[in-house]
């Protein structure tokens, strides 16, 4: 969340900010429940003083008479109190609807019309002939299933079998191995669940609620990505500043409820209720953030570029960054059967929005006052449209797909899936 002491001050800049991300931000209520929470404080900690300075004349006079008096100031101060510590509930319920500040290179814009392309890599292939869809292909070589996963579970859910599966389990694999051998990442392995709290560390709650899938009989959702479980891991925690930046990668499943995506992608391995990832999280100092944004973004980038799969780099404008993101790069692999780019990773850096939230500190240095850490997370890669995209680039002429070479291994020597 934004600090009440920035809306305080520059109501105008934030208002401006969270208009150009295309959200609503209730800033004239926060300011009028501030000013009211502040006016209930001060009449709250007023008469508790009267109380005392009287309480101290009792107690030297032993006079009766003021007794009553003593007693209604003490009604009174309680109930301004319980006032104010109401008011300050309300405000800080609001604030978790204040979206984030953007930085200052960001694209300003209302659509994904108005990201700006950083750079491409690779080249797209001469087929030589009109390539297929990774939908076509995995139904044709039996190693997608989307009739019999929409039986078990619905729509926009579908499953991988043999050699696919295998696909997907490699790419894990490699993926993994780069990050925590190369990267220097450390691997985690956290519950899939995680509780509200977290769900608000993350901003996923209060204001996406609609988007995650949550338990019937208690406090717990299923993750909508490892940032919530990973960003969370060291919540209410005083960390040394020393350590950081402080590295994680994680494998997971991911559930997203998918709301307001009707009609959108309704076909293939794209927009699913449920899906796999890898995920990078990193905790830094409020210095070096937007740096180690740069690198998270180079690492996820590595592993398209060993899969030798064509992809783009996109700054995303200030209508299609997101809620909680001050800045962000979107990394879209090229899918020749689709004839467009999938999104595969979105790389993003919070500043301190998420760490406050999750009482997510650290200290600088032995001695020095606590500061709020800044966070960082990218998907490094996502698995399922990763898949679509090496299924659709390496496709051949006989509808077989041969294997990237730095899969190979993780296959056991598995060249071509036909």
């Amino acid at each position: 969340m934004l600090p009440l002491e920035l809306i305080r001050k520059e109501p105008e800049r934030v208002k401006r900010a969270a208009e150009l991300k295309g959200e609503e931000a209730p800033i004239d209520e926060i300011l009028a429940l501030d000013a009211e929470w502040r006016r209930l404080l001060t009449e709250a900690e007023e008469t508790k003083a009267r109380q005392n300075a009287l309480s101290k004349q009792y107690g030297q006079s032993k006079d009766q008479s003021l007794v009553p008096k003593l007693k209604e100031l003490g009604d009174q101060a309680k109930a301004r109190m319980a006032e104010a510590e109401e008011r300050k509930r309300k405000l800080d319920g609001l604030l978790l609807f204040v979206p984030n500040l953007f930085h200052e290179s960001v694209p300003i814009g209302k659509s994904e019309a108005d990201n700006a392309v950083l750079r491409e890599w690779g080249e797209k292939r001469d087929f030589g002939f009109e390539p297929r869809t990774h939908y076509d292909l995995g139904e044709t070589l039996d190693i997608m299933d989307f009739e019999r996963s929409a039986r078990i579970a619905g729509s926009r859910f579908a499953g991988l079998k043999g050699a696919g599966a295998r696909l997907e389990r490699a790419l894990v694999q490699f993926m993994l191995d780069v990050h925590t051998r190369e990267h220097g990442y450390t691997e985690m392995h956290t519950p899939f669940l995680v509780n509200s709290e977290a769900m608000i560390g993350t901003a996923n709650l209060p204001k996406f609620g609609d988007q995650a899938f949550q338990l019937a009989d208690r406090d717990l959702w299923l993750v909508p990505t490892a940032e919530v479980p990973l960003t969370n891991w060291h919540r209410d925690e005083l960390l040394d500043g020393r350590r950081l930046p402080i590295k994680y990668v994680m494998y997971s499943p991911c559930w997203r409820s998918e709301a307001g995506a009707a009609g959108k992608d309704t076909r293939g391995f794209i927009r699913l209720h449920q899906f796999s990832k890898v995920e990078l999280v990193k905790l830094t100092d409020d210095g070096s953030s937007l740096q180690e944004l740069e690198t998270l973004t180079a690492d996820a980038e590595e592993i398209l570029q060993r899969l030798g799969l064509p992809y783009r780099v996109l700054s995303m404008c200030t209508g299609d960054m997101g809620f909680a993101q001050y800045k962000k790069y979107d990394l879209e692999a090229w899918c020749p059967g689709l004839q467009r780019y999938l999104e595969v990773s979105s790389c993003s850096v919070f500043n301190d929005f998420q760490a406050r939230r999750a009482n997510l500190r650290y200290r600088p240095e032995p001695g020095a006052p606590p500061r709020f850490a800044h966070t960082i997370n990218g998907s490094g890669l996502a698995l399922t449209r990763t898949v679509d995209s090496v299924l659709e680039n390496y496709q051949q002429a006989d509808g077989s797909i041969t294997m990237p070479e730095v899969l190979r291994p993780y296959l056991g020597g598995l060249e071509r899936i036909a």
